[in-house]
């Protein structure tokens, strides 16, 4: 066995401490030599001291016995006046006891009913085979092998603090412990903060035919890149991986020892890390890095969000506001300008350089290698299974290899790594030093004994291959032909509301070490792996769960077609936010099957809410374009109070898009105006598309119904002008709400007999409740039926 470094040997007894914990619980036969083991491998002083005083501060107890998990998310509380904020607890959700599957888990939703003992039969079963196969010194050493296995079998279960998972806590007790060995005297520990800023104009800033492949590769790039600045940092410092409290979508949080030279090395990686995005992107992505000495006492109180807060909110916000200084002689070389490239626009590559975008097409626009590369790649990741990283550059089998070429600076050698791509994760890499398994819990896969260490690398990756382009992702021009109705491709964005206040403020007096790592995974398994489920397994994740997802919700839940997701394509979903293209209709459905399960994963909890924006376009519209178009609805939403998305030019509360009972769209002001009206069986936009998709009311009809509704909405909208400045005037009131009925008379008047023997639909039409969503409902079955 390789000699581990203290460290590593500090973190190695801690998750060791919790796999022992594991056996006691199931009975498995490892718990009679695990417990020499312990002792043998942690016989060192500085290790001794380090776990004991990493479990001391977290008040770890080894004789307890894993319980229920409370659902961390109902803790979450962003009502500032403290006697509203005792009187909106939200209501207690557990997790139900399992494990994750292998690949594509199912998502899943909490409870409200606390588990019994026999809700954990199933689950200690399912462990105690698990550990009974780890007999031998090579897998109970194999600290990353331990540290999955207590992700898979310990995600759902408490471990002290009924909130607080087993996984969380023994991952910040090993962190802990592992900073304490390297510096043992020390009253103090290092958090570090990176964010790799500009991303979005490197992702979404490009103009070419085949962007789409493009994109994706860009947002798969960038991940590779943060996990290389987190391979430097932790080789760097010596630390383990356990010391990783997050890492992803551009985002890094490491816990490190309170020494000089951390502060050093740190300084020492953004350098070079820059130097060489300067060089390998012209400086659109920029590495902000830094960190932050705080007490070892307060990883257990609310202080340490507030340090996590002041290190992203202040030190790095400064290194964004001056980006690149420590670079400074880079920017002031002289370089000439050229032909510039036709996707990124970058124009310092010398003439000759710039090649043909697409190999299999003369005609193909230049572009620079970096393009290129980005272009090659993205056709080629519809399937990769492990990446493997090495110092050596030739492999058999892989079908790709990224290359990050780190130049010298003064105080950091020049250092070339290679990521291997290949598409079955059992290789034989001589030369390797971390494997990375996408998606991949499989326990085995980690006992695989090429690989010095593996880890898993969560993605948002679901694609479909290609019809056109056998081993390639899905085109943009087959979605847009397997639409519904009008052949057009949908572009959505969405993201978490008020993510940085839900770290910052949401846990209270409770933001503690477990519990801000337990959040930051539960987001990000929600983002990276369960959205993956979703997109593939619809009828599991969703439809097969409505009941489960209507009693966490508090209502039923909603949807248009019960139909698969064949035709979608995640360019990026990271650790709060995603951007999804396919065909349009299916790109709408999803984001409300998306909304409706974020709400429920999250115990529907009012300040845990998603706003998203969705634009609609032709094959050859550019996609920067509806990119940015898809933004700027995302933005609107935001600016709609959030919990809302923005689609055909409209923005409106989800629930409202949604159809539900709740509807809470009309504040009290005009509740007050309209409190004479009874409220319509049918509210909101879905309940009227969907009425209409089961009539089926034929094309003639479904042009002059949707030709009615929207010169009704044109007829409001005008009036409304004269209102602009006080739109709360009873005059504006009438109009928004009132104006609609000769119009909508005339148009329920020549619907086919079948819809008008309908009453709820006809007398909820007439409703002024609905008045608003008119152009919505109108251009929803326009789409549909074009």
């Amino acid at each position: 066995m390789k000699q581990l470094r203290v460290a590593e040997r500090a973190a190695l007894q801690v998750i060791q401490e919790a796999v022992r914990v594991l056996a006691d619980w199931t009975n498995s036969k490892l718990k009679e030599n695990l417990p020499k083991l312990i002792a043998a491998n942690g016989n060192q002083d500085v290790i001794k001291k380090a776990v004991a005083e990493a479990q001391r501060l977290l008040s770890w107890n080894s004789e307890e016995n894993p319980k229920a998990l409370r659902l961390l998310f109902d803790l979450v509380n962003l009502e500032k006046d403290e006697e509203k904020k005792s009187q909106n607890q939200h209501q207690q959700h557990y997790w139900k006891p399992d494990f994750i599957g292998d690949c594509n888990p199912k998502i899943p939703y909490p409870v409200e009913k606390e588990p019994s003992l026999e809700d954990f039969s199933k689950l200690k079963h399912e462990i105690k085979q698990e550990l009974d196969k780890l007999d031998d010194d090579r897998d109970l050493n194999n600290l990353s092998l331990l540290t999955l296995i207590l992700e898979k079998y310990g995600s759902f279960i408490s471990f002290g603090d009924a909130d607080v998972a087993l996984i969380d806590i023994a991952k910040s007790t090993a962190a802990v412990a592992a900073a304490l060995a390297n510096n043992p005297e020390s009253n103090n520990l290092t958090l570090i903060a990176g964010d790799l800023s500009g991303i979005q104009k490197f992702i979404y800033t490009i103009s070419s035919d085949g962007a789409l492949k493009s994109l994706r590769a860009r947002s798969f790039y960038l991940e590779l890149v943060t996990e290389e600045v987190v391979q430097q940092l932790l080789e760097a410092l010596e630390l383990p991986r356990t010391n990783v409290i997050y890492a992803g979508g551009g985002n890094l949080y490491i816990l490190a020892p309170a020494i000089e030279s951390v502060k050093i090395n740190v300084a020492e990686v953004r350098q070079q890390f820059n130097e060489w995005l300067l060089g390998e992107l012209q400086g659109k992505v920029f590495l902000a890095l830094d960190c932050l000495d705080f007490p070892i006492t307060d990883i257990t109180t609310a202080r340490f969000a507030e340090y996590w807060s002041e290190l992203t909110s202040k030190k790095l916000a400064a290194q964004k506001s001056r980006k690149f200084a420590e670079n400074v002689s880079k920017f002031i070389q002289e370089s000439e300008s050229h032909e510039p490239c036709k996707v990124c626009h970058r124009d310092d590559v010398e003439p000759g350089k710039l090649k043909q975008l697409n190999k299999n097409e003369p005609d193909s626009v230049l572009a620079c290698e970096t393009c290129c590369r980005m272009f090659e790649l993205g056709g080629q990741l519809l399937r990769v299974e492990v990446i493997v990283r090495s110092q050596s550059e030739n492999f058999e089998d892989k079908f790709d290899t990224l290359t990050f070429e780190l130049p010298a600076t003064d105080k950091r050698d020049a250092k070339n790594v290679y990521y291997h791509l290949f598409r079955r994760w059992k290789q034989i890499v001589p030369d390797n030093d971390t494997a990375l398994l996408i998606n991949d819990w499989n326990i085995e896969h980690y006992k695989f004994s090429q690989f010095q260490k593996s880890f898993p690398l969560l993605l948002g990756n679901y694609a479909q291959e290609s019809s056109e382009e056998k081993g390639l992702i899905i085109r943009a021009n087959e979605m847009a032909e397997k639409a519904k109705g009008i052949n057009r491709i949908g572009y959505l964005r969405m993201d978490v509301d008020n993510l940085g206040r839900i770290f910052a403020e949401g846990l209270g007096e409770n933001k503690t070490l477990p519990r801000i790592a337990g959040l930051s995974r539960q987001m990000s398994y929600f983002f990276k792996v369960y959205l993956n489920s979703l997109a593939e397994f619809r009828q599991e994740n969703f439809l097969n769960q409505n009941k489960l997802i209507a009693d966490i919700l508090q209502k039923k839940a909603e949807f248009l077609t019960p139909n698969r997701r064949d035709n979608l394509l995640f360019i990026y979903a990271g650790g709060d936010d995603l951007f999804v293209s396919g065909a349009w209709n299916e790109v709408v459905e999803f984001a409300f099957d998306i909304y409706q399960c974020f709400r429920a994963y999250t115990g529907n909890n009012p300040d845990i809410t998603l706003s998203g924006g969705i634009s609609i376009h032709d094959i050859k519209f550019p996609l920067y374009k509806a990119a940015e178009e898809s933004g700027e609805a995302e933005e609107k939403a935001k600016g709609n109070g959030k919990d809302s998305l923005g689609l055909f030019s409209q923005v409106f509360k989800c629930n409202e898009w949604l159809g539900i009972e709740d509807i809470s769209m009309i504040d009290s002001e005009i509740q007050k105006y309209l409190h004479s009206e009874t409220r319509p069986k049918l509210l909101g936009i879905l309940p009227f598309v969907e009425k209409l998709e089961q009539q089926e009311i034929g094309v003639n009809y479904s042009r002059n119904f949707v030709r009615n509704l929207l010169i009704t909405a044109e007829i409001q909208e005008k009036a409304l002008e004269k209102f602009e400045d006080n739109k709360k005037s009873e005059e504006a009131l009438g109009t928004r709400y009132y104006l609609h009925l000769p119009k909508i008379a005339y148009t329920l008047a020549r619907l086919p007999k079948n819809v008008l023997d309908d009453s709820d639909f006809r007398t909820s039409l007439k409703s002024p409740y609905n008045a608003p969503y008119f152009r919505a409902i109108a251009t929803w079955i326009e789409l549909l039926n074009r």
